[in-house]
């Protein structure tokens, strides 16, 4: 048994947060009561200098359990911390999470078995479960885990199980970083998924299995769900000039399909053809309350009438995200997005 203790990796969380009050003391229980040995695993939360109290709760429970320790993240980005914590890290293993969430006990112990068995993956991760509490959060759920929300987003799908484009709350080797690199700390937004997009490139896989389980805590409101895919959809811009190509496809769906309803409104004004110009847009309302009537059985009416405008809200905050980041590539190559993080565009 000692052997086989012995064997396992040492594996470390990384928890990049800010200002996370609510949930963190939450996220980081569900870390330390995992079933993996206790000697093989540390937790490092790289705090971007929270004022609402997440530090005292953090070092509440680092002073109980010795295997916490804070990092400091004064640049306030969550790649900084990620990166500045990672220096410290002992683990052979690399676990990101964020204080927005809570995962399954067996977490750790279920992805490194993960990793062992897909050695063609440097990357694993599990199926999103969305989770919520008041009405428009969990139409807010349902949204992002249904694909007119989220296209083939195929780590939005519960029950998903093979190769995908990312993972949202990774488990990697350690080396993954030497051969991709770290992420990268000059995207607020998105850093993520652009390095999903190096490790592609490197030839490295990432899978997602169910068996790894967690649960995300998405947002409550629509001003903060607009904001959140508002910046989504903005440091895409960033992302496409790196590499000088999108990512994916899905990423530039939204705001093709509002540019096409505005062509089309266009026209159909120009040569009074109304049924052009409201072709597009009486489409993508019928798909919409289509949706919502699908999921009524499930969620009952409260929601189901609610899903229709959280699924436009993330579609109009995603276009009008990335159309800002267009029009400021080639006007305002320093902008600033909804949270108050500025972007260097033109890079």
């Amino acid at each position: 048994m000692v052997a086989e203790r012995q064997m396992l990796p040492m594996v470390t969380v990384i928890m990049p947060v800010r200002n996370e009050q609510k949930a963190i003391r939450l996220s980081l229980s569900s870390v330390l009561a995992q079933d993996y040995p206790a000697d093989r695993l540390e937790v490092l939360v790289a705090d971007g200098m929270s004022d609402d109290g997440t530090r005292a709760i953090v070092g509440e429970i680092a002073r109980r359990d010795p295997r916490v320790r804070l990092v400091d993240n004064q640049a306030r980005i969550m790649a900084v911390g990620f990166n500045s914590a990672l220096t410290f890290a002992r683990g052979e293993v690399i676990v990101l999470l964020g204080g927005h969430s809570e995962i399954a006990v067996d977490f750790v112990r279920e992805s490194v078995a993960l990793l062992k068995e897909h050695p063609e993956a440097w990357c694993v991760g599990g199926p999103i479960s969305h989770v919520a509490h008041s009405r428009f959060g969990k139409a807010v759920a349902v949204a992002m885990s249904h694909r007119l929300g989220v296209g083939n987003a195929s780590h939005h799908f519960a029950n998903y199980e093979g190769y995908a484009e990312g993972a949202p709350f990774p488990t990697l080797w350690r080396w993954v970083f030497e051969r991709a690199g770290t992420l990268d700390e000059q995207l607020v937004r998105n850093q993520d998924d652009e390095f999903y997009y190096r490790i592609r490139q490197a030839g490295g896989k990432v899978y997602i299995s169910p068996r790894i389980r967690y649960t995300y805590f998405v947002r409550e409101r629509m001003r903060q769900l607009f904001r959140q895919y508002f910046q989504y959809g903005f440091w895409r811009i960033p992302v496409m000039k790196k590499h000088q190509r999108p990512t994916t496809l899905r990423q530039v769906i939204p705001s093709l399909f509002y540019l096409a309803c505005i062509c089309l409104l266009l026209i159909g004004v120009w040569f009074r053809q109304p049924l052009v110009a409201l072709a597009l847009p009486a489409l993508y309302g019928g798909a919409l309350v289509a949706v919502g009537l699908s999921v009524l059985p499930r969620v009952g009416l409260q929601v189901a009438c609610r899903v229709p405008l959280a699924i436009a809200t993330l579609h109009a905050g995603y276009a009008l995200g990335l159309m800002y980041g267009v029009w400021a590539s080639f006007f305002q190559p320093r902008a600033w997005d909804t949270g108050g993080q500025m972007a260097t565009i033109s890079r």
